[in-house]
């Protein structure tokens, strides 16, 4: 492979990823920007490959340690283009896990985009064109939420709209303490935090019990 490409992922190079990982990751870059001409998948000024690998694709793939890998399925619960639910179903293919990635996005457009994916690199997803706010007793194992809706609306949906889950992940970018810190007076939350591998001012929250406070 070539070196120029492991390079561009080095930041990831210590993660459970393997040469086939960035093959498909080199694929999904294709994808993305050439279906980006025709529909607003990502902001162009993120729609070079340099920048979706450092912005989209290992921000996304940082957070596998944090996937419980022993579920029977995850959920992106606002998937868009896929990021980070179509990332991680591609360490999964190649981590040989067989985890069903389930997808929800509400756009017929960018739906059908993540379905061409899912079968051009042949992965475990099942793709839901629908408003995850309308669906109930929701069950999966870890919740991924990146640029999605606000820490407090999702906080309330994963309350009220799953029955079962294993931890739910947020991606906080330069107001995240801020937004967290408030969130926190509505909410007991059992977490840990991680530094951004991408930003030094952005950081992950991996959640196992959310709780309203009275």
């Amino acid at each position: 492979m070539d070196q120029e490409i492991l390079n561009s992922y080095s930041r990831i190079s210590h993660l459970n990823v393997s040469r086939e990982t960035f093959l498909d990751f080199e694929n999904y870059i294709s994808m993305i920007i050439e279906k980006n001409k025709k529909i607003n998948l990502i902001s162009q000024n993120t729609a070079t490959k340099k920048a979706l690998i450092s912005r989209h694709i290992i921000d996304s793939a940082q957070i596998i340690d944090f996937v419980d890998l022993n579920s029977n399925s995850t959920i992106d619960i606002g998937s868009g283009g896929g990021m980070p639910g179509i990332i991680v179903a591609i360490i999964l293919k190649n981590m040989k896990n067989n985890m069903n990635v389930h997808l929800y996005e509400k756009s017929y457009h960018k739906s059908h985009f993540l379905k061409e994916v899912s079968e051009k690199l042949n992965l475990n997803t099942k793709i839901f064109q629908k408003n995850i706010f309308q669906v109930k007793n929701i069950e999966t194992g870890t919740i991924m939420s990146r640029a999605f809706k606000p820490m407090p609306v999702v906080l309330d949906l994963v309350y009220e709209n799953f029955s079962k889950y294993k931890n739910l992940i947020f991606f906080m970018g330069k107001s995240g303490k801020k937004i967290f810190e408030n969130s926190k007076k509505n909410w007991k939350l059992e977490y840990t935090e991680k530094k951004s591998l991408t930003n030094k001012d952005s950081f992950l929250i991996n959640i196992k019990k959310i709780k309203k406070k009275n």
